[in-house]
């Protein structure tokens, strides 16, 4: 699990992000992001109704992206807040195909 320190919580933070913050996209998500002046970057997962209708598949897909990103973080920038938005298309991904997706946007957009 990742620590709450680094886990974007209120509905707040949420927004300025999507108002302020800049984008990144490619098929299976989207990454928002923006700096945040702290010592640490945090992070949120936006999984709507649309990707999948019942709660546990899009737990699954909250839990994969969240354990990847706990892996990665010693080797993440610090001072940004990081908002991951999945598309309908990363229900097929396996585990490690969504791993090496997210590391390489995150290297494009030089957090990683």
């Amino acid at each position: 699990m990742l620590q709450k320190q680094h886990r974007l919580i209120k509905d707040k933070d949420f927004k300025i992000i999507f108002q302020r913050g800049r984008s990144f996209f490619i098929k299976e998500f989207g990454i928002k992001f923006l700096k945040n002046n702290l010592d640490i970057s945090r992070f949120g997962f936006v999984i709507s109704n649309k990707i999948a209708k019942k709660a546990n598949k899009r737990n699954l897909i909250k839990r994969r992206l969240r354990e990847i990103i706990r892996k990665n973080l010693p080797n993440i920038a610090t001072g940004f807040d990081v908002v991951i938005m999945a598309r309908p298309e990363i229900k097929e991904l396996k585990f490690s195909e969504m791993k090496e997706k997210i590391e390489e946007a995150l290297k494009q957009i030089r957090i990683l």
